[in-house]
């Protein structure tokens, strides 16, 4: 038992209970006792089935499609605690829902990241344990602390396994302008020279490759980004290094696999060989695509959640 003498107690919400089951078998506990229920009119109905009077409590839930369904979950289930006398309460977040909502960037548009912050934090949430949030700045959004892991490490531990310590003839591709930050610490890490794709957007969900700085011909590529929503950018750019950069073959990595509409078929049809997601938002169900696999973040998680518990840093797990 810790200094603060209160009892640790895991629960789920229903976006991701796998990744729950896992985090709870890294820890070597068990899973809290809930039941989340749905009226026919689509409200949200919670019964939490287990006492958590001071207790240190932690929700895990990915606010992933249907993301307004699961973010009002949380949010529910967040008050329940609360009102329940839970001693302290975090929102495990492996993925932040309307994190690409970051800033006005027209007249008159919402900042929705700013607004979901504040309402995660009148719910009654304490802190927030995420990874690879869109935008950093979205940690500046809450008045309460926010851990954002970095899932790099990951991805360098897997990808140093498949091309073996000598990586000259392996390059670290931004898929675009506004990656470079993330794919230069990657590519650092990796001890591998960077590209970037750059592109113009024309509209939501939408881009065109222009050009490729860096030189890619005859390399094994990976592409490097934080999420995958429609694969259209991520497409376009693995086709234009191929085609335009001459680059020999084309590998993605990726924190958050959100693969909405088209993305499961444009990456079936697109030059990339295999494409590489953390297990933070549960692969869809209705689509199969060989060339997906994921690594778990699990052990991560359930890592954060003991530092936090233990009143540790958590910095050792950015490294």
């Amino acid at each position: 038992m810790i200094s603060h003498g209160k009892e640790i107690k895991i629960f789920s919400g229903s976006s991701h209970p796998k990744f729950a089951e896992a985090v709870c078998r890294h820890l070597g506990l068990r899973l809290g006792q809930s039941e989340v229920k749905s009226f026919s009119d689509g409200e949200k109905s919670i019964s939490i089935l287990e006492t958590v009077r001071g207790a240190d409590v932690f929700l895990i839930q990915s606010t992933c499609g249907p993301v307004n369904d699961n973010l009002v979950e949380m949010l529910i289930m967040i008050d329940a605690f609360r009102r329940a006398s839970a001693g302290r309460i975090t929102a495990v977040m492996p993925y932040f829902g309307y994190a690409r909502q970051d800033r006005k960037a027209k007249a008159r548009d919402p900042i929705s990241a700013k607004l979901v912050a504040n309402i995660i934090t009148c719910a009654g949430a304490d802190r927030v344990l995420t990874m690879d949030l869109h935008a950093a700045q979205i940690q500046g959004f809450f008045d309460i602390p926010v851990d954002n892991m970095l899932g790099n490490p990951l991805f360098v531990e897997y990808y140093i396994n498949k091309f073996g310590p000598d990586s000259s003839d392996v390059v670290v591709v931004s898929p675009d302008v506004g990656s470079v930050s993330r794919a230069r610490a990657f590519a650092q890490k990796m001890g591998m020279g960077l590209a970037i794709v750059d592109k113009r957007r024309q509209k939501a969900n939408s881009s065109e490759v222009m050009n490729i700085i860096g030189n890619v011909q005859g390399k094994h590529v990976i592409l490097f980004d934080d999420m995958v929503d429609t694969a259209g950018s991520i497409c376009g750019a693995a086709n234009a290094l191929v085609e335009i950069g001459g680059a020999k073959d084309v590998y993605a990595c990726a924190t958050h696999g959100v693969l909405s509409g088209p993305a499961i078929d444009r990456i079936n049809e697109s030059c990339i060989k295999e494409m590489m997601f953390l297990d933070t938002i549960p692969y869809p169900s209705d689509k199969k695509c060989d060339k997906i696999g994921y690594i778990s973040a699990a052990h991560m998680f359930a890592e954060a959640i003991d530092r936090v518990y233990e009143e540790v840093s958590i910095s050792p797990l950015f490294r």
